[in-house]
């Protein structure tokens, strides 16, 4: 009789994808610079964590569209004699290689943006005031314009804190001044938008902002009474307020400051962080109206959440926790837009987590 034996053929197993995160900290602690993790999107795990660069308080980061270039303010006063600085780097080889730094003319840069043209912005919170500048085609930093938010009325002081190029224009959030500042583009550089300035309540001390895809409606967080304003877009292209919900729990009495927002890539849901009550809030997002309606809030499992991110799946967000050291990484339901907490990673002075 014979003996037959079947060979199972074994499919060859394609190679885990993950992604690369940077981190950009303050460098006061432990911490020196730039930082990189893998993060594994099957398993939601950061490891592999690499310092890319020593630099002074990077505490905020930008990646080009095309993955090439890489963008961090040096929040400092003493970059130069007007204040801190901004470096760029060139992505190569999962390298960072140092192009050229310049100062952004204003203490404590403490945002970065690009533009889809060749340009940067750099928002200097205690100069009070936003550096733009042209890149040249290598990445690295050319020609600088300066615009100024400070005011005839000097008990008010300018706290620039972030930017935002839409197309030909670009919104600039003010905490001091209240307002999200809109400039339009010219060949001679960047001037008022016909609404010039969208204010807000006195002492909201807007933060950060986003916009649906469309940009019908705007979303601001506001740092100091711990709010989102809903905005809506008129015919003339005007910004007007809807509604303000609170970000905080009810009946909650501590301290607390938001600092960062983000919509889901769908539109569906929107969120929040608050360093102080140290969650996460959760909004639904009305498709129509958009209106918010409080999901639920999530403890960030550490203390004074900066920058937040979700990776390029959609299916994690992760929390960037300044004084706890560590960046905490959450399960996100897609479809209910809830968040369950999976992990953490322990690090010096975390702030601002960006995927490449």
């Amino acid at each position: 009789m014979g003996i037959f034996v079947l060979l199972g053929c074994q499919e060859k197993k394609e190679p885990m994808k993950t992604y690369d995160l940077f981190v950009g900290t303050y460098t006061d602690g432990d911490s020196k610079g730039i930082y990189k993790f893998q993060f594994n999107p099957s398993a939601g795990t950061l490891d592999s964590m690499q310092l890319m660069a020593e630099l002074v308080n990077p505490s905020f980061l930008a990646i080009s569209v095309d993955k090439k270039n890489l963008y961090a303010v040096q929040e400092t006063a003493d970059f130069d004699s007007l204040g801190g600085g901004v470096t760029s780097f060139a992505l190569v080889n999962n390298k960072l290689e140092l192009l050229n730094s310049k100062g952004t003319g204003g203490a404590h840069p403490c945002h970065v943006a690009l533009s889809d043209n060749g340009q940067l912005a750099a928002s200097n919170y205690t100069g009070g005031n936003l550096a733009i500048f042209d890149l040249a085609s290598d990445g690295s930093l050319a020609d600088r314009q300066v615009l100024d938010h400070k005011t005839a009325d000097t008990l008010i002081v300018p706290h620039v804190h972030k930017a935002h190029f839409n197309e030909d224009e670009l919104f600039v959030a003010d905490l001091g001044l209240d307002a999200v500042k809109r400039y339009n583009k010219q060949p001679y550089g960047w001037v008022a938008a016909h609404q010039a300035s969208i204010n807000m309540e006195k002492g909201v001390g807007p933060r950060h902002f986003t916009f649906n895809q469309n940009r019908t409606f705007l979303y601001i967080i506001n740092e100091l009474n711990s709010s989102i304003t809903v905005l809506k877009r008129d015919d003339e292209g005007s910004y007007n307020e809807i509604e303000t919900q609170s970000t905080l729990a009810e009946g909650f009495e501590g301290e607390s400051f938001c600092a960062d927002i983000h919509l889901s890539e769908d539109g569906k849901f929107l969120y929040g962080s608050n360093r102080g009550e140290n969650t996460i809030v959760v909004f639904a997002v009305d498709q129509d109206n958009g209106k918010l309606t409080t999901i639920g809030r999530t403890s960030v499992n550490g203390d004074w959440p900066r920058n937040f991110t979700m990776d390029p799946s959609g299916n994690y967000l992760l929390v960037a926790n300044q004084r706890s050291n560590n960046i905490t990484v959450y399960n996100r339901d897609v479809e209910k837009g809830t968040l369950t907490f999976l992990n953490e990673m322990k690090m010096g002075s975390p702030v601002c987590l960006v995927f490449k």
